[in-house]
């Protein structure tokens, strides 16, 4: 079976499969996790942080964090530094910091050599025009979230966060690039509305993280790119 969408310079496909299908095959990958981890690491790396991506919140991180002079961030969002975006406004320059997250981080770290990005709809044209620095044959990965059971669940905001970045850069589109791009430009004029209203930003204002959906929904707020190097993600230079 064909999936790797190799006859198009522009490539979009979800989650890990995503990852192990255009990876290899691609000049750069750009991963987006909207909700949260893509716009932590944004707001982090604009800071001039250094975020060191992992899988999960497991017993090994701590000597993980231990072991590279790092903080961890908290597992509960409202305590200290946490995948609440909002809580990374102010973190200092040079701030080393493990952020766990089982979409985001997981991805990142399956994309081997190959140049990765995480972009989001705070830098997405940025990312776009970065990533064409790094060639013409780019990978877009929305990362969805996870149902009880483990199985990706697409979700929304990840979709438009690719769109949003596939819809700035030149060159043919897979069909299912073209369709995220469509999905984004029906929607960019009312994207804080629909991040309220979609299943993850639900959730997060449920629990009272309002403001991290508004950070999230900040078209184009950010002209700062994450590139992951040496195992952390850093602000391009």
């Amino acid at each position: 079976m064909i999936f790797d969408q190799s006859e198009f310079d522009l490539r979009c496909e979800w989650g890990q499969q995503g990852v192990t299908k255009l990876a290899s095959i691609s000049d750069v990958v750009v991963i987006v996790d909207v909700l949260s981890f893509s716009t932590c690491v944004d707001i982090a790396t604009s800071c001039e942080a250094i975020v060191f991506p992992y899988r999960s919140h497991d017993a090994s991180i701590d000597d993980y964090a231990k072991s590279i002079n790092a903080l961890l961030t908290s597992r509960d969002r409202a305590i200290g530094y946490s995948l609440s975006p909002t809580s990374l406004l102010n973190i200092p320059p040079q701030t080393r910091l493990v952020l766990p997250s089982p979409n985001g981080s997981t991805l990142t770290l399956s994309t081997g050599k190959i140049t990765t990005l995480t972009g989001c709809l705070r830098n997405c044209l940025a990312s776009a025009r970065f990533a064409q620095t790094c060639g013409s044959k780019i990978a877009v990965i929305p990362a969805g979230e996870r149902w009880d059971d483990g199985t990706l669940r697409p979700a929304w905001e990840d979709w438009i966060g690719a769109g949003a970045i596939l819809s700035y850069l030149p060159g043919r589109l897979s069909p299912e690039a073209e369709a995220a791009v469509a999905a984004f430009e029906r929607v960019k004029e009312r994207l804080e509305a629909g991040l309220c209203q979609c299943c993850s930003g639900k959730e997060l204002i449920s629990r009272g993280f309002a403001t991290d959906v508004k950070l999230a929904s900040a078209l184009n707020s950010s002209d700062c790119v994450p590139i992951f190097l040496n195992g952390a993600y850093v602000k391009a230079k």
